[in-house]
């Protein structure tokens, strides 16, 4: 038990958090995107490796810092300590108002959407089912870890079985063969910088949720060996599904139908299987959603949990029930998502914050180095692998993206900064109430 946590996570239930909480709807929609923009099957592959690669280069660096701080909070508690409190303060701030708060709020409409192919909703209906879930879901989770982690797993292999169906039903039913897949190539326009930067933005998208398991790194068991095995295997595993998933769609749509497309997984499925495999893509994407609206629900309580700790948030938010769950920060995280979700502003939200969130990733990776320096006499159970050349390549190539997006965007880029910079007279509010006190245990 750290600071109340009871370190109830096995090495399984860690890799089914990050698995459960990737692997979401960008998997049935991500790929003919991909595909439009290389222009190529082939291309679209690289593609899928190289974010893949990009990723695994921070889970790397990330590795390294949850074993070093193996507590509650994730990447709060890295920038906090590397940096100063009001980095750790504005990630935290960032999570709690839009990032984590408006990807419940997103996973749980589309949920709720592919519901309606089974049961048909008024769009009403669907904003009051959405709000239900997410309630429902944050009063679960207020249960116990162990409820928490029992029903990642459950969905998460579920979720692993229906895209292993999708697999096989497009791979052995479809009419393309290799040769024709291997031979096409598509008309594409613009340059191809742009065009492949754009693709592997996409796939970055798709793999985003590798940090989530450190967010309750205070409640994993020998957090020193499963934390960075769970971060880097589960990215792994990622990537070969995404192969999997990305070959199978092709075996069943020809390359100019499959780019064309904004439904590939539902599309590829119906070829190949007729109407079954269109509900079968139904029901794994409400699966799918599920599970890693599930998992933002658990881990993201967490990181205000350690914040109002260290008292740099809302007191209540400290306090744990007799199931050792920050209850208070469950609910009103899961309230704020409710009434995002209400409001339909989770998209533009998201887009808003895409700057952010590069932003802190950049710096989460950067950590490394500047913490090795700090404290170079530290005991590390883990050191990234590759360093200091993979944590590097991570952290330019999130410079890279965030000069990018603040040149082509930067309005949106402005108004993400701008979100992030509200929290700072919170951080002064909070700091001055809290007065002279030391963060929480490492």
């Amino acid at each position: 038990m750290t600071g109340g946590l009871r370190r109830d996570l096995r090495l399984g239930d860690a890799l089914f958090i990050n698995i459960g909480t990737i692997l979401g709807s960008a998997a049935f929609v991500v790929p003919a995107y991909i595909v439009a923009a290389t222009g190529s099957a082939g291309g679209a592959a690289l593609v899928w490796i190289g974010a893949g690669a990009i990723s695994l280069c921070g889970a790397f660096a990330i590795a390294e810092l949850a074993a070093l701080f193996p507590r509650a909070g994730g990447e709060y508690v890295y920038l906090e300590r590397a940096w100063h409190p009001l980095v750790g303060f504005l990630y935290g701030w960032s999570l709690f108002a839009v990032i984590q708060t408006a990807s419940i709020a997103a996973v749980a409409v589309v949920c709720v959407e592919y519901f309606g192919t089974f049961v048909p909703l008024h769009p009403t209906a669907a904003k009051a089912a959405a709000v239900a879930l997410i309630v429902g879901l944050s009063l679960w989770n207020c249960r116990s870890v162990r409820s928490s982690a029992s029903t990642q797993n459950l969905t998460t292999v579920a979720k692993l079985v229906m895209a292993g169906a999708i697999v096989v039903l497009c791979a052995f039913w479809g009419d393309e063969s290799a040769a024709s897949i291997g031979g096409s190539r598509l008309a594409t326009e613009g340059s191809a910088a742009a065009r492949w930067g754009a693709a592997i933005v996409a796939a970055l998208w798709a793999y985003d949720g590798w940090i989530s398991i450190t967010f309750v790194g205070g409640e994993v068991k020998r957090p020193h060996r499963f934390l960075p095995r769970a971060i880097s295997l589960s990215l792994l595993l990622l990537i070969g599904i995404y192969l999997l998933l990305h070959i199978a769609y092709l075996r069943a749509l020809p390359l100019a139908e499959l780019a064309a497309t904004e439904t590939v997984a539902a599309d590829a499925a119906e070829r190949a299987g007729g109407p079954i495999g269109g509900q079968l893509v139904a029901l794994a994407v409400i699966v799918s959603c599920f599970a890693a609206l599930n998992g933002f629900i658990f881990t993201g309580a967490r990181v205000y949990y350690a914040m109002a700790r260290d008292r740099a948030f809302f007191r209540p938010f400290a306090r744990l029930n007799r199931g050792a769950v920050p209850q208070n920060a469950t609910l009103v995280q899961g309230l704020w998502a409710a009434g995002i979700a209400l409001t339909g502003s989770y998209d533009q939200l998201f887009t808003y914050v895409v700057v952010v969130s590069w932003l802190f990733y950049g710096l989460g990776s950067a950590a490394v180095f500047v913490l090795r320096k700090k404290q170079p006499d530290r005991k590390r159970p883990y050191r990234a692998f590759g360093y200091p050349l993979l944590p590097a390549v991570f952290t330019l190539f999130s410079a890279a993206l965030l000069v990018n997006t603040v040149v082509t965007d930067p309005r949106d880029a402005l108004i993400g900064l701008g979100l992030m910079a509200a929290g700072i007279p919170f951080y002064l509010l909070f700091r001055r109430r809290a007065g002279p006190a030391s963060p929480g245990p490492a």
